[in-house]
């Protein structure tokens, strides 16, 4: 029971940790634990933001500024530009 417990704090933290994805001159954030999954960045911005795949944010597909216009749209502020 205690190597169950250990496997799912150690998985669950990964879950929460936030992911990193560079362009250019930028990184775009994501914070799982505060996305509301509104679909939002999604509908707007469909070639970069991709949930049913992986990675689901592919910032290739689109311009630095597109990107970073899109992401200051997400209601939740799990998204965010460093």
């Amino acid at each position: 029971m205690k190597a169950f417990f250990i496997a799912f704090l150690i998985i669950f933290s990964d879950i929460n940790k936030m992911k990193t994805y560079q362009k250019e001159d930028i990184t775009v954030t994501w914070e799982s634990e505060k996305c509301i999954h509104s679909g939002v960045c999604a509908r707007g911005l469909a070639a970069v933001f991709k949930p049913r795949e992986k990675p689901w944010i592919q910032v290739d597909n689109a311009s630095k500024e597109d990107i970073v216009n899109q992401v200051k749209k997400c209601p939740s502020g799990a998204l965010g530009i460093k």
